[in-house]
């Protein structure tokens, strides 16, 4: 169960936002492969991504780069299984759309403004199915909460991910990056729940004058849970990295739901 798990961790994607001292994520990128857990703010509200993410995208997604930093002694069941993903793109859609955020202070009124938000429930389901075909039966964000989605999978197994922390960094008008620390719980009927904890750091690049016309350099980290055995081994350590380059192409919102839909 944990090899199939691992292989859900990605469906975490778009989800997140928060504040970091600039340049400190760009800094942990550029230190690959070492690796600790972020300072993150707890997650709040919904994530805002800058003006030119707004639309349709055609995502091509590339593991680049597979690493196991405690290995010999600690190595993530599925990380054999993942290697093989090595250099083979995986494609899906995705999108992003302005929504009316309400912010309000005290003694003074009500303001409102336009913001950018992922639309996870598309995302999520379209980035599922790309990596686990028709087992994804569906993806839902909790209607109370933008930092709760559940994927529901075939054989009646659940996979619930939350995120828990977050931060973001803007590197002039044309650079952003991301930092998410979500916490996961895998459950089946016919076997023991598991819970990992998964960060995200995505730096996305936009490149207004070129295709595709925004890239990013992605890495994902898994983390053991208290519940294992080697929890104190690890420490603040990943048992897994897994670095990915994406490229955004836009495309028209109708060919973005058709392609999703196939």
């Amino acid at each position: 169960m944990r090899v199939f798990w691992e292989l859900c961790l990605v469906i975490a994607l778009f989800l997140g936002g928060g504040k970091a001292v600039a340049g400190q994520l760009a800094d942990r990128l550029a230190s690959f492969p070492h690796w600790n857990k972020p300072v993150v703010q707890v997650a709040q509200g919904d994530m805002v991504y800058p003006d030119w993410m707004a639309g349709s995208w055609n995502v091509t997604s590339t593991l680049v780069d597979a690493v196991a930093p405690l290995a010999p002694d600690i190595v993530s069941p599925g990380f054999e299984s993942n290697r093989r993903n090595l250099q083979q793109p995986i494609r899906f859609p995705v999108r992003f759309g302005e929504n009316k955020l309400f912010k309000s202070r005290s003694f003074a009124p009500t303001t409102v403004r336009s913001a950018v938000i992922a639309d996870r429930a598309f995302n999520g389901l379209s980035l599922a199915r790309a990596y686990l075909g028709d087992a994804v039966i569906a993806v839902k964000v909790d209607p109370q909460s933008p930092n709760r989605q559940i994927t529901l999978l075939k054989g009646d197994r659940q996979l619930v991910s939350i995120v828990s922390g977050r931060a973001t960094e803007t590197l002039g008008n044309d650079q952003f990056i991301t930092t998410e620390v979500f916490q996961q719980f895998f459950r089946s009927q016919d076997s023991r729940p598991y819970f990992n904890e998964v960060e995200s750091t995505t730096a996305y690049h936009y490149l207004p004058q070129s295709e595709p016309a925004i890239t990013a350099d992605q890495v994902t980290a898994v983390y053991l849970s208290p519940q294992d055995p080697n929890y104190f081994a690890a420490a603040s350590r990943p048992v897994a990295l897994y670095r990915y380059r994406l490229e955004f192409t836009r495309v028209d919102v109708e060919l973005a739901i058709k392609t999703a839909a196939t």
